[in-house]
């Protein structure tokens, strides 16, 4: 619930009794843990998979097949992929660059919400790149007029957008293609949103116009959803998933009625509502990319140092899949097609538990999904 109508003062003080209050409850880092994974659904939820990222906010999603199963282990029991992709064609999902230059799956609203406060900063950001790829105003301007008039009978794949710009006299190697998709997306002109035909290729289609009616009521929400569905969490983290200003980030906070203030470890943090006892939550599998991970700056609490680096490895930004033992990263897995499953444990478990990892890989429902 937010106050958006709160003076400014009045949220300004709010804001800063928050970051400095003492903590009515201090949690353990194992506490911490526990209620970040009841916070992810990582043991799976009632919701639809719209339900389930519209209450996150978004998912990561550079990596296409990672963030369905990310959605779809989040979602109510039996959820398929095919029900993540019915999603995406129903209009209810769509996938596009709000933040960080990065893919994410949201939901049309609030790829709207989030682009309002994000696309001026990412557009900035990326204009020396854009510079040097020889796309000026002309280029860009041409690219969109083409752009519009190809998507206007019927969304496109990469490849036919791409065609439509060559043929025009536009090039798209040496990565012209994909940054002048990302800046028109970035601009609210197009997402990714129903699946091509073997649904391992989403198609570019046109987003309605969409601004928010209410830009600190939108932020509000935004941040009042990234809290719940990821708390505990520090101001930090918040401010590395948003990258938009600790200052304004704050006085949204404030205007979010049930945030609470915790410590965890004795760092402060945020959360939705009392924390209450959750019990441990024993082997989980995530997929690649996943938020338990990349939801946060600070990895410290899920994983050590060399957890981090064996999950990606030599920082190359790809990152595996990971298997949880009580919400700790203990090693990496993958289900080559065809093949027996790869498991990469860094830390010790005892036998029982290594067991119970076999079991839940062979019992893995997305396998060949």
């Amino acid at each position: 619930m937010s106050r958006s109508d709160m003076p400014l003062a009045e949220a300004l003080n709010r804001a800063t009794a928050l970051r400095r209050a003492e903590a009515d409850e201090l949690l353990t880092a194992a506490q911490a843990r526990r209620m970040r994974w009841h916070a992810q659904l990582l043991g799976g939820s009632s919701l639809t998979p719209a339900e389930v990222v519209r209450r996150a906010v978004a998912l990561q999603g550079q990596d296409l097949p990672g963030v369905l199963r990310a959605i779809a282990i989040r979602s109510r029991a039996g959820t398929t992929l095919a029900d993540v992709r019915a999603a995406f064609a129903a209009g209810e999902l769509v996938r596009s660059w709000p933040m960080r230059g990065t893919l994410f799956a949201t939901t049309p609203e609030q790829l709207a919400a989030l682009l309002h406060f994000t696309g001026e900063r990412l557009h900035r950001a990326a204009a020396r790149r854009r510079t040097d790829l020889g796309l000026d105003d002309r280029v860009v301007d041409a690219a969109r007029e083409v752009l519009l008039d190809g998507l206007g009978s019927r969304p496109l794949t990469r490849a036919e957008v791409l065609a439509s710009w060559e043929d025009a006299g536009i090039g798209t190697t040496e990565g012209r293609g994909y940054h002048l998709i990302a800046h028109f997306a970035i601009a609210g002109l197009v997402h990714w949103g129903a699946f091509a035909g073997s649904g391992s290729e989403q198609l570019l289609t046109l987003s309605p116009a969409n601004v928010p009616a209410d830009p600190d009521a939108a932020l509000a929400a935004v941040v009042r959803g990234y809290v719940s569905a990821r708390g505990p969490v520090s101001e930090s983290d918040l401010a590395w998933w948003t990258k938009l200003p600790l200052g304004v980030l704050r006085r949204a906070v404030a205007s979010v009625d049930d945030v609470v203030t915790v410590s965890v470890d004795g760092a402060p943090a945020w959360m939705i509502g009392e924390p209450a006892p959750a019990a441990a939550s024993g082997v989980t599998l995530i997929p690649a990319f996943d938020e338990w991970i990349l939801g946060y700056a600070d990895r410290s609490l899920v994983a050590s140092p060399r957890m981090l680096e064996a999950l990606v490895p030599g920082n190359n930004g790809v990152f595996r899949p990971g298997i949880l033992v009580d919400g700790v990263v203990v090693g990496t897995w993958r289900m080559p097609r065809g093949k027996a499953p790869v498991i990469e444990l860094v830390e010790p478990v005892p036998a029982r538990t290594r067991r119970a990892i076999d079991a839940a890989i062979s019992d893995w429902p997305h396998a060949a999904d």
